[in-house]
């Protein structure tokens, strides 16, 4: 069975940064199954995916706009420190959740602190990086009707009700 729109995939993989360093991997938790055109994984990587069947095994480098796109620089900006009441140690690569004035809630990391000021930045943490996937497809099926009104994957490595 190849790869397609609403199909259930399972793969294992290890995700690398352009130095090689390792950013993450499916080898401790088993493989990682996800919905297969719905916005489950970045798009470069089900792109790549698309037309795959068990056994398949791929290299493929992501650039980041097919990925968590480019750094944008206006989601860095100075807090005043007063927002971060309660915490008195405050460092750089600390991330916190921030409410947007739409009520969302966002992962913003800490980029510089001054004595009044907290520099956050909104950026996914990989944005701007270029992404190397190396990923071996270990089983595709076909979707459940829960799993495809769901959008996500149920079971094993999935989504538990």
């Amino acid at each position: 069975m190849q790869i397609g729109k609403d199909k259930v995939v399972e793969i294992d993989y290890t995700l690398t940064d352009p130095s090689g360093n390792v950013l993450d991997t499916s080898r401790e938790r088993g493989p990682l199954a996800y919905l297969h055109g719905t916005g489950n994984i970045i798009p470069g990587l089900e792109q790549a995916l698309e037309g795959k069947g068990t056994g398949d095994a791929l290299q493929v480098r992501i650039p980041p706009d097919k990925a968590y796109g480019e750094k944008d620089p206006k989601m860095v900006q100075a807090v005043p420190r007063a927002a971060f009441r309660g915490i008195s140690d405050i460092k750089p690569g600390m991330q916190f959740q921030a409410e947007s004035g739409g009520g969302q809630k966002q992962l913003v990391t800490v980029v510089g602190v001054t004595d009044d000021q907290v520099t956050v930045d909104a950026n996914h943490p990989l944005a701007g990086v270029t992404l190397n996937f190396d990923v071996n497809v270990r089983n595709v099926r076909d979707a459940t009707s829960e799993e495809l009104q769901h959008g996500h994957v149920h079971g094993p490595g999935g989504h538990q009700h």
